[in-house]
This record gives structure tokens, sequence and C-alpha cells, in this order.
């Protein structure tokens, strides 16, 4: 597509004209058809909450609820819509139990917060936490596949793994890690943080045991969207983290379609006394959004991005590219691996404060990664912004 349409589609969104925005895998800004569609939801709320909530919310949960399932590939009568994936993996960590002696398993490249969460459910059941190393940048699938199943051991109860790796933007086989898991008898719960709008998801078909992920990145739905979906036959391995009025059902009609936007069990989860839904409500407005662009055409323009990225990037001032570059094992977030004597803090402050350039710096054990996020509203000049703030800012 031309520059001018894309030009006509970032003014669709609500962005800063000072900022280039290069963090969209932490945050995604709205578009504005989305941001009028959940302030015109969070007005009804403040003008008449018990109608709202009580009368009007309650269609409107549903059909968010089968639109984002349909979306996922998934069941809306097993999708409990949450604050975010953190939110869904800590409903998961609370729950489950695994016989110990035994083990959780993680990859090495798993988001922080999460691995905390894997650690106190290990010490709680007397487990270990182990994690093991990803190939850093695989020729293929398979590579990655080989390094987990040369992991698992008959200790493994349980294994943890990111469906799109936070710190560098490499997509895992998801599919067939599941599989190789599910022979050998391991639960497995996959952080999905950065996939919805990403990659393909058909989340029943991965068969997974239970599938965490965010609707406020790349499907850039309102902040507060996240979902936990479970994976068929694993309905009752779970308890929500709060006991509210959802909570005493008739468990013999647990997944039937109730008056609430959702069944009984579903309920359970996602009722925890007053909230706001209005981002779940909103969600089919950021789906419908970008299914209106064209989900073929914003992945052609986000690997022209994500292409131009590299050109400009790997190589520049002792950066080297960090995210694989075959189809299929990577998606619109490109890492670069920043040169020794880098400052992070430094780096930071000076992209932002200087350049306006927003783009996350990455510490990890083995050095510091510059993570560039693009989404079809981002422009190659925001790019050659950060391209020429770097070689001053980098020893």
């Amino acid at each position: 597509m031309s520059d001018a349409f894309w030009s006509q589609v970032r003014s669709q969104m609500l962005l800063d004209p000072a900022v280039a925005n290069l963090n969209t895998g932490s945050f995604g800004p709205l578009p504005r058809v989305v941001f009028e569609r959940v302030t015109a939801l969070r007005q009804r709320l403040a003008e008449e909450p018990m109608d709202f909530l009580v009368r009007q919310a309650p269609p409107l949960l549903w059909a968010a609820r089968e639109r984002l399932a349909s979306f996922l590939g998934g069941s809306p009568f097993r999708l409990v819509f949450t604050a975010n994936v953190t939110a869904a993996v800590n409903t998961i960590v609370a729950a489950l139990r695994r016989a110990a002696p035994g083990e959780i398993l993680l990859t090495d490249h798993e988001y922080g917060a999460m691995h905390w969460c894997w650690e106190r459910a290990a010490a709680r059941q007397g487990l270990t936490l182990r994690t093991f190393p990803l190939p850093t940048m695989p020729r293929s699938k398979e590579q990655m596949l080989d390094a987990v199943c040369a992991s698992l051991t008959q200790r493994t109860r349980l294994l943890f793994f990111s469906h799109v790796l936070s710190p560098t933007g490499m997509v895992l086989p998801a599919k067939e890690i599941c599989a190789e898991a599910r022979r050998r008898g391991v639960l497995t719960v996959i952080d999905g943080a950065h996939a919805p709008a990403m990659v393909p998801l058909q989340v029943d078909d991965i068969g997974c045991d239970f599938y965490g992920g965010n609707c406020h990145k790349w499907l850039l739905a309102p902040t507060g969207s996240g979902f936990l979906h479970i994976g068929a036959g694993n309905e009752d391995r779970l308890q929500p983290l709060q006991v509210s009025w959802g909570w005493h059902y008739d468990r013999t009609r647990a997944d039937e379609r109730d008056d609430f936007g959702g069944t009984p069990r579903l309920r359970a989860f996602e009722f925890e006394g007053t909230r706001d839904p209005c981002p779940w409500l909103a969600v089919p407005a950021a789906i419908d959004f970008q299914a209106a662009l064209g989900w073929e055409r914003i992945k052609e323009r986000n690997a022209e991005l994500a292409g131009y990225t590299r050109q400009r990037l790997d190589g520049l001032a002792g950066l080297s590219l960090a995210t694989p570059v075959e189809p299929g094992l990577h998606g619109f977030m490109t890492a670069f691996r920043l040169p020794a004597g880098a400052d992070p803090i430094l780096l930071r402050k000076e992209l932002w404060e200087r350049y306006r350039v927003e783009v996350p710096i990455v510490e990890r054990p083995d050095g510091l990664l510059l993570r560039v996020s693009t989404h079809f509203y981002n422009r190659e000049e925001e790019i050659d912004r950060l391209a020429e703030a770097l070689p001053g800012l980098l020893p």
C-alpha cells in the first residue's frame, strides 16, 4: 500500500506527534474509534451505574466474549476476561497443584514477573523451579523444539513458556512444544502477552492446557483487557483468585449461559465486586478496527517496517541483531544486542528527554538489548530518528 494510505491510517490513531513510539510491545496506543467506544461506555457507567452494570453490560459482555473467542480460535465458554496476562497467570499459579517431588520448567527468556509467580508456586508446593536455555538465533523451529525436548524429564510436572519472547520477539512453535509436553504427561501454560494480533492464533488447535494473553498491546484494545483461555478438560483444575457473589452456583449447570454475560463458572472468575468492565466491552471495537484495515495488509506493512529496522540498526554503532530473520520465528518486535559498556539508565533517559523516542532497553544476564516494536502506524522516519540518536549515546 502507498505511504498516503498508511499516513491516513496513522491519523486514525491517538498518538503524540512529538514522540516516536516504538514500544507497542509494552502498551499499544488506541485507535480513535476504540477510545471513543470505551469512553462512551464509561460515560454511561458514570451516569447510571446500576442500569449499566445490571442491564446493559451483560449482553455486551457476552458479545465481546464471543468476538474475542472467535478471533483467538477458542471457545467463549472457556474464555475468562482478566485485567492482563499477569492476572491470568496468577489465577493459574494459585490454583494448580502438582505432585512433589518434581519441577516446574521455564525457558531462560521468560518475563521477570512471571518467573517470580512460578518461583513462589514452586516454594509453596515443594517443587523445584528450573530454567533451560533456548537457542538465541535459531535457523529453524526444530532447533527450538529440540532444546525443549532435551530439557523435559520425568521430574517435569509443568512447562511454562512464552508464545512470543518478550526480550527478543522470537516466536516459539507453541503447537509442537505442547504436543511433546502432552506426550510426556506434562501440563503446559503459555504466556501469550504479545501474540494476539501479532501471530495467527488458534488457541484450541495449539493444544495447551492454559493460555493467557493481553489485548492492550498489538490488538490495540484499552488497558485492562486481558484473558485466560482454559483448554478443554481443564475447567475444574482452577478456582478464582477471589471469592465474591459468583462463588456459589449450581455445579451441574456450570457451563450454561447465564444472565450476567457468561456462564456461572466464568462469573466466578470475573466477578471481583465492583469493577469497570468497559475495557473488556471495547475489545470488539479494537478487533473490528484492524479487521477493516485487513490482517494481511497489516502483516505486510509490519514486515516492511521490521525489515527496515534491521537494515537501519544492524551493525550500527556496535549493535547486532538478536532476533531471528527466518519466517515464522519473528513477528513485529526486533531486538539488538547493545555493545559492552552501554549505560541502560543513561540511554533510556537521553533517548526520551533529548530525542523523544519511546523504546525499551532490556537488561538480560548476558547483556543489554534494544527492543524495537513496529506496528502499522509507525513511520520509517521514526526508525531513522532512533538510528541517528544511537551513535552519540553508545560507547
